[in-house]
């Protein structure tokens, strides 16, 4: 089960991990997972915001503030909590 806690330790919400998948990282407003090979995007509350394949995306590096970090190709891809992509650059 994953807990999701405000700042003052009370729960916002909750699910189970086989219904959101193994959890990847998360940042003070998402949280990415990983089921089935298909990486989904959540808010706070666990309502999912986007999903996309990981061999579309690469494989997940980490998040932080507003973005999500994929490699792929000797590449790195910056993404959106929405999974957009905002840059690319070689790695």
């Amino acid at each position: 089960m994953y807990y999701v806690l405000n700042e003052q330790g009370r729960e916002i919400s909750h699910n189970w991990v086989s219904s959101i998948g193994e959890l990847l990282g998360f940042t003070g407003t998402f949280i990415i997972c990983r089921k089935n090979q298909i990486i989904y995007v959540y808010d706070e509350k666990l309502s999912e915001l986007a999903h996309n394949w990981e061999s579309s995306l690469g494989n997940y590096k980490n998040a932080a503030g507003i973005s999500i970090n994929f490699r792929k190709n000797g590449m790195i891809y910056t993404y959106d909590k929405k999974l957009k992509e905002i840059s690319h650059r070689w790695e």
